[in-house]
């Protein structure tokens, strides 16, 4: 199926199919003939993941952090947002009812207190995100603080220019192509170094959703640009890369 008729089918714009193509969120094949996107039923279904919790509230980072993590769990998706949209439900049949009373306040039918003229439009931070960073999204900080926080302040600063080594060297080959043997090595070298110093095994599959971060997340792409403009494109590609063909 070709971008036209994902559009029609999902009421998803194209510009916004690219866009999600070119983040790293869902990226389907292209045909060799014409380099057309070309949507398997795989990607509708990460579509539709996608779509579902774009619903509940979560930012396309956050969405691409948790369906590139190896722990992530479909079924478990489908728990955690079904129970977001329930809970959506109850708070929107509690505004139709505040609008209501309004209506009928306003005719004279009924009086209504300050407070009841608010109910329902009350929202605080999503009820859900706290137990999906839990499931999927925070488990490689998470143990990566902790393997932090165990090394002495001697160790911590040897990773700390560590990194600092490890991106000056990679800006430096930014225009190579992403492909090319020399950006590969040094793929294998960051993905050997972030195993290693840590305390987070990463997956190919991690490593590769780990580089498409670098640009759907700002901060990410802000920090790593820092080395060299254009290097979080680079990275996010010679990763994805490293990843498929390991």
């Amino acid at each position: 199926m070709n971008t036209n008729e994902v559009a029609v089918l999902t009421g998803v714009s194209v510009r916004t199919l690219h866009h999600y193509d070119k983040i790293g969120l869902l990226c389907p094949d292209r045909n060799p003939e014409n380099d057309y996107r070309e949507y398997s039923e795989h990607d509708l279904d990460l579509l539709q993941q996608i779509l579902f919790f774009k619903a509940c509230g979560f930012s396309l980072a956050d969405t691409k952090r948790m369906i590139s993590s190896p722990d992530f769990n479909q079924k478990e998706a489908f728990k955690l947002q079904k129970k977001y949209l329930l809970h959506e439900k109850k708070r929107i049949n509690i505004m139709l009812d505040t609008l209501e009373k309004t209506m009928r306040s306003w005719k004279g039918e009924e009086a209504m207190t300050q407070k009841e003229k608010f109910a329902g439009f009350i929202m605080g931070d999503n009820p859900y995100e706290e137990e999906a960073r839990r499931l999927w999204g925070d488990k490689a900080v998470d143990e990566s603080n902790a393997k932090i926080s165990s090394m002495s302040p001697q160790e911590q600063k040897q990773v700390a220019e560590g990194m600092e080594e490890l991106f000056r060297e990679l800006g430096k080959i930014r225009f190579e192509q992403p492909d090319s043997k020399i950006a590969q090595d040094a793929m294998d070298h960051m993905y050997q170094f972030f195993n290693k110093n840590f305390g987070y095994q990463y997956s190919l599959e991690a490593f590769a959703g780990l580089g498409q971060l670098y640009v759907a997340d700002e901060r990410f792409l802000k920090n790593i640009d820092q080395y060299g403009e254009g290097l979080s494109v680079f990275l996010s590609q010679a990763m994805k890369i490293y990843g498929n063909s390991h």
